[in-house]
């Protein structure tokens, strides 16, 4: 069912150590691997959001997943900013600031003051591949909305117009993006695949991240789309492109809901592996037809309600994680998971998939999922239904 990807090598090793984030820290409790939710010393940057923080946005991903978070899986500290926006009112949190801090790279906050605020960006906010590490963290108080119009946040090492700064701008470890208490709303990606277009280049209504790491942490992503038809693009909030030495993708404590795209209402990706800990995804669809590759009279697509994956050498866990109401024009209304080579692992932990249906496919014995690869899914104290 899948397209070939470019074949990479198998490294799941972990990322450098993180140290406490700026709103919430993420921590190990016991041997069960139970999360526990400490709060930090506020820093100045962000003293008013940290202090109204009855006026937060609400609480994101699986309030009920206790999955264990491996420490490159965390938040980060943010503490001490490299760029603040804003000057503590709402008026000066412009989409313009955003993309100026984004393109500078290092570890941005915000300071619109003491309320949530949300931010209409007028252009999508491009990550330069001459930074080592982009951090955004929005102190669950901010919302970059891309207005139905545009795609959110955007890094490609392979972009020449963000600096191609390796030969082999594919196998690229920086910049790493991190985003964090942060909540992306009505992004739009609006890339089609037709023919002669790149490979793999669609989707990302709220991120696309081709190349480097990625790790979202404590976000929420709320009626975001994609184009709606298409065989091989995906993700209405992230699309993510052959990471770095096959890094793992981390999705921690987020919440995806409402997002709609030809595949993967959610997530999709080509050989790149995901870690998803103590999420939420629902209501989220994928409505292409005619699968991958299309069928003939087709404009191809609706496969991955939820998650859709493709490509070689890749591996897939769910642990902590509800993934319910999410549906599929064709397969896999929860999860479509293709590995070309038959050379990657789906490990389903502690989560619930519930009422996701696959309008024309799914694997017998695992409503919601389909699967290719060697073997069978793997699953642990979960409930498929």
């Amino acid at each position: 069912m899948g397209v070939a990807a470019l074949a990479v090598g198998l490294a799941l090793s972990a990322c450098a150590a993180s140290a406490t984030p700026h709103s919430a820290a993420l921590t190990a409790s016991n041997s069960a691997g139970k999360i526990t939710k400490t709060a930090p010393r506020p820093s100045p940057a962000t003293t008013h959001a940290t202090q109204a923080a009855t006026q937060a946005l609400p609480a994101a991903g699986n309030l009920d997943g206790h999955a264990f978070v491996p420490r490159a899986a965390r938040a980060v500290n943010t503490s001490h900013p490299s760029h603040v926006i804003g000057n503590g009112t709402p008026a000066s949190c412009t989409s313009a600031a955003v993309v100026r801090a984004v393109a500078k790279g290092g570890v941005i906050t915000f300071n619109c003051g003491p309320n949530p605020v949300t931010i209409t960006m007028t252009a999508t906010a491009k990550v330069v591949n001459t930074s080592h590490r982009v951090v955004l963290d929005g102190g669950n108080h901010v919302t970059l909305s891309g207005g139905g119009k545009h795609e959110i946040l955007y890094m490609d090492t392979c972009d020449k117009k963000q600096i191609w700064t390796t030969d082999d701008c594919i196998n690229q470890e920086w910049p790493q993006l991190v985003v964090q208490n942060l909540t992306f709303e009505d992004g739009y990606s609006a890339i089609r695949q037709t023919p002669g277009t790149p490979y793999g280049g669609g989707g990302g209504g709220a991120i696309y991240a081709e190349g480097g790491q990625l790790k979202v942490v404590n976000s929420r992503f709320i009626d975001n789309r994609c184009y709606k038809t298409g065989p091989d693009l995906g993700g209405a909030a992230i699309r993510a492109i052959t990471p770095w030495s096959q890094r793992p993708v981390y999705i921690t404590s987020d919440t995806f809901r409402g997002g709609v795209c030809s595949n993967g209402g959610a997530l999709s990706s080509i050989a790149a592996n995901w870690d998803v800990y103590n999420s939420l995804m629902i209501n989220n669809k994928a409505i292409g037809f005619g699968a991958n590759p299309a069928q003939a009279g087709t404009p191809g697509g609706g496969s991955g309600g939820a998650i859709y994956t493709d490509g070689d050498n890749y591996n897939v866990l769910i642990a902590g994680t509800v993934i319910r109401r999410n549906s599929a024009r064709e397969g896999g209304g929860a999860v479509f998971f293709v590995v070309d080579n038959n050379q990657g692992t789906l490990t389903i932990k502690d989560s619930t998939l519930h009422n996701n249906p696959s309008d024309e496919f799914f694997t017998a014995g695992f409503p919601g999922i389909f699967f290719h690869s060697s073997g069978r899914p793997i699953v642990v104290d979960s409930t498929i239904n």
